[in-house]
């Protein structure tokens, strides 16, 4: 919704297994055309973004990988990168020099195309971790794209990034469910949760 906003893309084509999703991101103009398999999604496009769980992503490149044109962008939104990497380098094959790993630092408590928003990376930093087979033209496109909807585009090696991560949110995560676990657990828990 960002690029089509700032009139980046000419046309979105997307896809999900979710039928329901498909035909709801084509009702909210988040898509201009549903298709049926990710390969399929991806033939002919100039920048694909895997917007999927980071469990999920070998699957899905593995998927896309003989139909993704040779000098596309591929961008993967994932809040973790050495698995990504790892999944792209088993997967991608000659299109390796495609992937540039992403990870914008914007979210919703809601999910879902019915919670999107054309707005959602204004003012946020998104995270760029290139690997060493990452192509040039690839790298400065999508510092490009990036920055023309808006983010502020750092660089970073998929390590760091995971280090710095794990540190600022992924550990805090952990914490505070753990804390919302033990609290529960409590004789009073439940009334204490209601607060």
């Amino acid at each position: 919704m960002a690029l089509q906003k700032h009139s980046l893309v000419d046309k979105v084509v997307g896809y999900s297994p979710s039928q329901r999703t498909r035909e709801r991101a084509l009702q909210l103009g988040v898509i201009q055309q549903a298709v049926l398999s990710a390969s399929e999604a991806v033939q002919g496009c100039d920048i694909v973004l895997l917007a999927v769980p980071v469990s999920r992503t070998a699957e899905c490149m593995q998927a896309i990988a003989s139909t993704l044109p040779p000098d596309c962008l591929l961008m993967d939104v994932g809040s973790t990168k050495t698995d990504v990497v790892a999944a792209a380098t088993a997967h991608l094959g000659e299109r390796l020099n495609c992937f540039v790993p992403a990870h914008p630092i914007a979210g919703k408590a809601q999910a879902g195309v019915d919670h999107a928003e054309a707005g959602l990376y204004q003012d946020r930093r998104a995270i760029l971790t290139p690997m060493a087979q990452t192509g040039t033209a690839q790298l400065q496109l999508a510092q490009q794209v990036w920055t023309a909807i808006g983010s502020h585009v750092s660089l970073m090696n998929p390590q760091d990034h995971d280090a710095t991560f794990a540190a600022v949110s992924h550990v805090p995560h952990l914490l505070a469910f753990a804390a919302v676990n033990a609290l529960s657990a409590q004789d009073q828990g439940p009334a204490f949760l209601k607060m």
